[in-house]
């Protein structure tokens, strides 16, 4: 390539603690409640309040610090940032600055089966500012509405390295910190919803050169998606500039989704234009120790040791191992679904690693294709581990065929239906009585006297051909290899 890219992130990450960062309003499901219901004088940025730290905010940071394999600080502060905006009551954010409370961290990431470490400059903490609705009136005149309910939410900020080169890469960082987040128990990682926000700083630079190009950041990505859309935009525009003779300007830039481009917003502001000084009203921070080492035993098992633990004691490939523990839900899912296989006389006799690849191959193939047809999650079908335990015992016994169990699955991602139930609602039951499929293969062999002729020249793919007729007859009910072998006897009885 001629160029090549370097990316930095700023990902922003609600934490989920019950109260505000500096004050003792709610802070869960603010989104849901009225406009301007849930504030105080606190949050609402009134002359003489004092704000108070919210321990358990400090307490994510720190876990989530952990997580990313950060230096935790043994003195830390909270700063002014100050900006006027109208989303922002007291015009200054409380923030951390140059002393932040996790840093030179990295993690992790896989693209296209390559492992690339991306570093972690710092993992901070702030609080997060009013929303801002902009509104259009029947004679077109627009305005701007403020909710404060989402002022003070505490706040996580997680700035990279300049270490990702693609769009491919700063999705899978997304990806990844998500989970590690929704592990931790510390954010929804919603980034529909905007409890995970990430703006994206990026230049090119000729492929070689070691010296970095101009940054643009871009802002307004509420998707992994949109990041990947915009990242790529970006990248292109910056690289078409350089080819024209052209320079690129310091900006952040706005994403525009339903354009696909991104559009100027303002120039790039420094961190002296923000006049940063320490937060009066609030003490430093000092973690002791032991208090961080209590915190690194309460950690959860993180997604790449769960991913290496399913391989090897499930006998997983890291393909389905990393798809499986990528959400946290779908991990859990999929290991009850295990341990209640295991409760089963009829399959707990089947080797560990065929039931827990079974499962995984209805999770990730059937379950995966109907969610995206539908757009619902494995949360919203209603399915529960139960339904894919008695889909494999159907399978198991013989009741269903492969065909039958994926119809049967359908018939339960659409109703909820437990597998047996739908079985017998519909008689969905093999037919192995060679009898009752002898009289159907008889009949489709008088409707087909072509096919038959083309079997008797040698032709193998007649035999598909009419195997996949007594399948049409039988609503798929017929049993494969009966058919099969039935089929054959009949047509060179038939030949002789």
């Amino acid at each position: 390539m001629e160029y090549e890219a370097v990316i930095g992130l700023e990902v922003h990450s609600q934490l989920l603690t019950r109260s505000k960062m500096f004050c003792r309003c709610a802070a869960l499901d603010y989104a849901r409640a009225e406009p301007n219901t849930r504030v105080c004088p606190v949050c609402l940025g009134m002359p003489g309040v004092l704000p108070v730290i919210n321990r358990r905010a400090v307490e994510y940071t720190i876990m989530t610090g952990l997580a990313l394999n950060c230096e935790i600080a043994r003195f830390s502060k909270f700063d002014r940032k100050n900006y006027m905006y109208p989303d922002l009551m007291k015009n200054y954010q409380i923030s951390q600055y140059d002393l932040p409370l996790c840093r030179n961290g990295w993690l992790n990431i896989e693209v296209n089966g390559e492992v690339k470490r991306v570093g972690i400059i710092r993992v901070h903490l702030e609080e997060d500012t009013a929303r801002l609705l902009h509104r259009t009136d029947p004679s077109g005149e627009t305005y701007s509405l403020v909710d404060v309910n989402r002022s003070g939410v505490p706040l996580l900020e997680i700035v990279t390295a300049p270490d990702l080169r693609s769009p491919e890469e700063a999705r899978a960082f997304l990806v990844k910190l998500r989970t590690i987040l929704q592990y931790l128990g510390v954010s929804s990682g919603s980034m529909e919803e905007g409890s995970l926000r990430c703006d994206a700083n990026v230049s090119v630079r000729p492929a070689g050169e070691t010296k970095f190009g101009t940054k643009v950041e871009i802002k307004n990505m509420n998707s992994f998606r949109s990041v990947y859309r915009a990242l790529a935009y970006e990248i292109e525009r910056q690289v078409n500039l350089l080819k024209a003779g052209q320079q690129v300007v310091q900006e952040t830039r706005g994403w525009l989704e339903d354009k696909g481009i991104t559009v100027p917003q303002r120039t790039k502001e420094y961190a002296h234009d923000y006049r940063y000084f320490p937060e009066p009203d609030l003490p430093p921070l000092t973690p002791d120790p032991e208090w961080v080492e209590s915190l690194r035993r309460q950690l959860p098992e993180l997604p790449d040791a769960r991913r290496d633990r399913f391989m090897a004691e499930y006998g997983l490939g890291r393909y389905d191992a990393n798809l499986l523990t990528e959400e946290k839900a779908l991990a859990d899912f999929f290991e009850e679904a295990v341990r209640l296989t295991g409760t089963r006389p009829g399959l707990s006799r089947i080797p560990l690693p065929q039931r827990a690849k079974s499962l995984a191959n209805w999770l990730l193939n059937e379950t995966r294709g109907l969610m995206e047809a539908t757009g619902r999650t494995l949360a919203e079908t209603g399915l529960r581990p139960e339904h894919y335990v008695e889909l494999i015992e159907l399978l198991e016994d013989g009741t269903l065929s492969s065909r039958l169990a994926k119809q049967v699955f359908e018939e339960a991602f659409r109703t909820g239906k437990l597998p047996r139930q739908v079985v017998a609602e519909q008689g969905l039951v093999r037919i192995t009585d060679a009898d009752q499929l002898l009289g159907i293969i008889d009949r489709v062999i008088a409707e087909n006297p072509a096919a038959v002729a083309d079997y008797q020249k040698g032709k193998a793919q007649a035999l598909t051909f009419l195997v996949g007729q007594v399948m049409k007859a039988t609503r798929g009910k017929a049993d494969p290899a009966l058919t099969n072998r039935l089929l054959k006897e009949r047509l060179e009885a038939g030949s002789g």
